[in-house]
This record gives structure tokens, C-alpha cells and sequence, in this order.
């Protein structure tokens, strides 16, 4: 056999090894020894990424959404796909956006989004996204359009229980994943509480929205931010007073998605009602 040939057994080994070794913390350690490992890898996590110019010291991300103005036109998801290169399919996505309809005498309202059975036949492409009209008909009381994202936590459960130190938080606020570390358990997954993350096969490890962080370091806006058309999603340096999302969050009532799990995002929302979450 080559050397590249042991190279690449060994590696296998080394993966499948850490595989193992995350299912049986998983299936056999209790909550404090779960929480031990997950405290140690975060401390020994990637550094921040070094990039030329950028002193991410000096800066606090976040993102607004403003869902009284988000039409659906979902020219955000579709932006996003192709300025991160992700699969071009209707199950994998970094941003998405769920359409709210509340119909005449039904309390609760009917939620579905682009990755729906119904508004992908509509779409007619996997790398095109579209609502189906499929209310012309009804008698709706209310609708709305929430843009949904990873929230950028700032106590991002995903953090904690990653086991090799693969998803980081960077000085600047953003989670990130280094692929170099994932071994692909998904227990970052399984313990986001907004659904943000997914598996993706190609890299046989976890994906999820950064922000655009190869964009945001060199003074550029995220993709979804700069192609939605009216304004429905901000972004912005929360320590720059006078920053897009700055200003967003002082001039209105904002609120996050289930503050409740004590991960503090850093999406900041108006518009939505209490059937969001």
C-alpha cells in the first residue's frame, strides 16, 4: 500500500475512532461529564481566522429583521445559495423564510416555507424558490413573512456541546464551523433550539449561516442583506452607534426567538407575533 494509501486509512481510522467515542459520551456519560467535555473543546476551539486588515476586537455583529416589510419574494435564500455555494436543492439552507397565515375561525396559524412539498412543485427549479398561492382562495384574517437565520447566540448552546472544538464563537460575535475539526455528529444540530443547522453530505460535516463572514470582515453587507429589495433585513456593528442595526434596535421594540433557552441571540426582530418562535 502508499503512503497515500495509509495516509487515507488512517485518517478514516481517526474519524471513525472520534465517531465512536462521541456516541458513547452520548449514550453512556451523564449531564456534568456531557457538559465537561463540551466546556474543554470550546476553551481549545480554532482560533479566530486571521484576516489581513481586520481587527475583529473591534467590532459586535448583529442582524435585524423586519418582518412587516419581508414580502416573500425569497430572493434572499436564493442569493445566499450562491454566494456560499451551497447544494443547490430545496432541504439545505443557511436562510429561509416561513410564511405565517392566520384564516377566519382558526386561532392558530399555518406555517410553511420554501422548503414545502406544495412551494417547491410551484418553484419548478431546485435552485429557484417560491410561495405557491395557495390561500387565493381562503379567507385570511393575517399573514406575514418571517426570514429566519442562525442567531449568532451569544450563548450558543452548539458551542457547548460540540466535542472536538469544530463550532466556535469569534471575538466579533459570529458562531462559526471549522470544517477541519467536524467529524459530522451533529450534535450541534440536535441542540440548536431555532433549527439554523444542517448536515451537508458533500463535506460530510455540519453547515449553517456565518453571516457571510468573508464578506462582513472586508467591509461588505451579507449577501441576503444587500438583494432584499426592501429592506426587511439589517445588518450592522452594534458598537457603532450609528450602524444600520444600531439604529434598528433603538428605534424599535425588538425581541428575540425563544429567549426563554438562555442562548441570547443576536437576530433581532419586529413584526412577528407570538406563533413564531
Amino acid at each position: 500500500m502508499s503512503d497515500s494509501g495509509q495516509l487515507d486509512k488512517h485518517e478514516f481510522e481517526r474519524r471513525d475512532f472520534l465517531s465512536w467515542l462521541v456516541s458513547a459520551l452520548a449514550c453512556g456519560a451523564t449531564t456534568v461529564a456531557a457538559s465537561t467535555v463540551g466546556t474543554e473543546a470550546a476553551a481549545s476551539s480554532p482560533p479566530n481566522p486571521a484576516i489581513p486588515g481586520y481587527d475583529w476586537s473591534e467590532h459586535r455583529w448583529a442582524f435585524g429583521v423586519d418582518a412587516t416589510k419581508c414580502i416573500g419574494c425569497l430572493r434572499c435564500v436564493e442569493a445566499c445559495k450562491k454566494e456560499n455555494n451551497l447544494m443547490l436543492d430545496a432541504h439545505h439552507f443557511r436562510t429561509w423564510v416561513e410564511r405565517y397565515v392566520y384564516l377566519e375561525g382558526e386561532e392558530t396559524a399555518r406555517i410553511d416555507s420554501q422548503a414545502d412539498p406544495v412551494n417547491i412543485a410551484a418553484s419548478g427549479s431546485e435552485g429557484q424558490y417560491r410561495f405557491a398561492n395557495r390561500y387565493q382562495d381562503a379567507k385570511a384574517k393575517k399573514a406575514f413573512f418571517v426570514p429566519k437565520l442562525c442567531n449568532h447566540c451569544t450563548h450558543p448552546a452548539c458551542v457547548q456541546c460540540c466535542p472536538t472544538g469544530a463550532t466556535y464563537k469569534t471575538e466579533d460575535g459570529v458562531v462559526l464551523i471549522d470544517h477541519t475539526y467536524c467529524i459530522g455528529c451533529q450534535y450541534c444540530v440536535q441542540a440548536c433550539p431555532y433549527g439554523a443547522r444542517y448536515f451537508d453530505e458533500r463535506k460530510n460535516a455540519t453547515d449553517k449561516c456565518t453571516w457571510c463572514y468573508h464578506r462582513i470582515t472586508k467591509g461588505l453587507q451579507p449577501a441576503c442583506v444587500e438583494v432584499c429589495p426592501v429592506g426587511a433585513r439589517i445588518f450592522g456593528d452594534r458598537n457603532d452607534k450609528d450602524s444600520p442595526v444600531s439604529r434598528f434596535i433603538e428605534q424599535n421594540r425588538v425581541y428575540v426567538l425563544r429567549p426563554e433557552t438562555g442562548n441570547a441571540p443576536n437576530v433581532f426582530y419586529v413584526g412577528t407575533d407570538k406563533d413564531v418562535s
